[in-house]
């Protein structure tokens, strides 16, 4: 029976027919895995995800996490499920053999961790923190803090977090105020509190390892101002001593847990450092040590943060994924009405998908979760080239493409594939927003990645106001280079050349306008409209997205026709759908219009 969690034939064709993954096995770092290796990584995955991920997302959803004032507890289902992940060696799957790793690429990695998020996103945020934490730690940590913390991680002993935001602060991290005291020891005494820490507390790991951003002061006693005064620290739950046992308890303690529309099975708590209920080694504040330089703590975070950002739009992906499956199976087997012409109610009713307007909601959903997907596992392939490929102009390119494509595979998924799962309720109908159905949580678990890790606003501004002028505009020029490739190959093929021209026209479009939006003279005015950008853009790089899997699609085996012919209709609906609404948005942007700047707080 066809999975209703993800698509194996999707993600089959997304890796081998698409992005060549086969291809990776020639460069040295992957020369011992071969397609069969990567099918055995994917098979687990599948297995570990659907027998024991997926029976309990429900019941997470339902009986979230608890503090009794000194413990969070939670149902037992949730360790099971991890501690299986564990054992099958997948918190290390992405590194290097000698720490133990699978050392697969991260194209299949991403792929393969995609069943995670679709099965039990709740319970699959604690490996995913884990993995970034590690991995950050891996590019800025010491051996020393490697051996202790990042060992024990990659084994699934300690699980991680990342500690950015503050209850005041919010997004503008230049005005958090926890605070870091350098010790004789070369230790530092952190205090403050950390808000919306997502697996912050819980009793599934034997310790927790928080990367915490801090503010060291300066010779007057005083933080910093802005963000150049951050500092990035591990402050572990339990001290590590130098053989790896863990010590006495540290001073971070919860104090409550966040309630959440979705993502309940993830402990998401507000975290007070150093406020005096325990006292390692007999002196106030939490024990941490610092991670690389000192006021160079953001940009160290920004490894994880990076990482996290693909990875919330692979996990709005995977949502929005497994509705679309979900809806697919209720449409293909609910009888309900007949069709305009036939309206004998003696003839018995048709199944829904027969309905031409099921039929546009299902291909919407398809062309969005197909889309979302095929981005973020080129994204993922950008992440190989960019370590692995064999020439430095490779490895360069594939940079600056993963710069400018970072803020559209984090805030196009989190638009599109939510709306995606608001059209998985509407094909259930009345069934579809009553609890005894998935479709409504899969939708109030996919509505906070629009906001994780930096908000859809926030990515607009980072890349109309920086990523498409940095160097010069050198990201943006990749990019459009990548897609003209694209363009010129679609010309070849007379089904596909129309889509090539449309493309065409919206990239000539979008640079004429990025460029009279920057030639302003206020950013104020450049900015005002910033999301309605990122949409466009979003909009123009998923078109080309499409055309790239019609590429492919066209010339598809005789076997597997209905594979490809959903492919190519995906591809059109796509066109002639979604890729007009860019123009409009364009208009708007030409005319620097001031709407929305221009309103004022007494006038609402």
């Amino acid at each position: 029976m066809q999975s209703k969690i993800l698509s194996r034939r999707d993600l089959g064709f997304l890796l081998y027919e698409w992005l060549d993954a086969e291809a990776l096995t020639q460069r040295e770092r992957f020369a011992e895995h071969s397609r069969e290796t990567f099918d055995a990584a994917l098979d687990t995955c599948e297995q570990v995800a659907t027998d024991l991920f997926a029976p309990h997302n429900k019941k997470s959803d339902q009986h979230e996490p608890e503090f009794d004032g000194e413990r969070v507890r939670m149902i037992a289902e949730v360790k099971t499920a991890l501690d299986a992940f564990s054992a099958a060696g997948l918190m290390a799957a992405g590194q290097d053999f000698d720490k133990g790793g699978m050392q697969l690429p991260c194209l299949v990695e991403k792929a393969a961790f995609a069943w995670f998020k679709a099965a039990n996103v709740g319970t699959s945020a604690y490996p995913f923190l884990t993995i970034g934490n590690a991995n950050t730690l891996l590019k800025c940590g010491t051996p020393e803090q490697i051996r202790l913390f990042v060992e024990p991680m990659l084994a699934g002993r300690y699980f991680g977090t990342m500690c950015l935001s503050e209850p005041q602060a919010g997004s503008s991290l230049s005005d958090i105020t926890t605070r870091a005291e350098a010790q004789a020891d070369g230790s530092y005494r952190l205090s403050g509190n950390k808000m919306w820490i997502s697996g912050g507390e819980h009793e599934l790991s034997e310790n927790i390892v928080h990367l915490v951003l801090a503010k060291v002061p300066g010779p007057d006693g005083r933080l910093i101002p802005g963000v150049k005064g951050i500092s990035l620290f591990i402050v572990p739950k339990f001290l590590v001593n130098d053989d790896g046992t863990l010590g006495e308890r540290n001073d971070v303690v919860l104090a409550g847990l966040n309630h959440k529309m979705g993502y309940r099975g993830t402990t998401n708590c507000l975290l007070n450092f150093g406020e005096g209920k325990y006292r390692p080694q007999g002196k106030p504040g939490a024990v941490g040590y610092l991670v690389g330089e000192v006021h160079r703590g953001l940009a160290n975070m920004f490894h994880m943060m990076n990482e996290a950002r693909i990875g919330v739009g692979l996990g709005a992906v995977a949502l929005g994924y497994t509705g679309y499956l979900h809806a697919l199976d209720y449409a293909r087997n609910r009888p309900q009405g007949r069709h305009p012409l036939n309206k004998d109610p003696a003839q018995p009713q048709l199944k829904i998908i027969e309905h031409t307007d099921v039929k546009r909601m299902l291909l919407a959903q398809k062309a969005y979760v197909e889309g979302g997907m095929a981005l973020c596992l080129y994204c993922a392939r950008l992440v190989d080239d960019q370590r692995t490929a064999p020439e430095q102009s490779q490895r360069t390119l594939a940079g600056l493409l993963l710069d400018i494509l970072t803020p559209i595979a984090k805030s196009w998924p989190s638009q599109w594939c939510l709306e995606a799962s608001s059209l998985a309720i509407q094909v259930h109908g009345g069934y579809g927003y009553t609890r005894e159905y998935n479709v409504e949580q899969f939708y109030r678990d996919n509505r906070l990645n629009p906001i994780h890790e930096g908000t859809h606003g926030i990515q607009g501004l980072d890349l109309l106001g920086r990523k498409v002028v940095m160097q010069d505009g050198a990201a943006l020029a990749a990019l459009g280079g990548q897609i003209g490739l694209t363009i010129g190959r679609a010309a070849a093929v007379p089904a596909l050349a129309g889509h090539g021209q449309d493309l065409q026209r919206a990239l000539d479009r979008l640079g004429k306008v990025t460029r009279a939006l920057h030639a302003a003279g206020d950013m104020n005015k450049t900015l005002a409209n910033a999301t309605a950008y990122l949409e466009a853009f979003g909009h123009t790089v998923l078109a080309w997205i499409w055309l790239e899997q019609a590429l492919t699609a066209v010339g598809g085996a005789l076997p597997d026709q209905d594979f490809y012919r959903g492919k190519l209709q995906a591809c059109a609906y796509f066109y002639r759908w979604e890729l007009p609404k860019v123009h409009q948005q364009l208009d708007l942007l030409a005319s620097l219009d001031t709407t929305a700047l221009d309103m004022q707080d007494a006038w609402f």
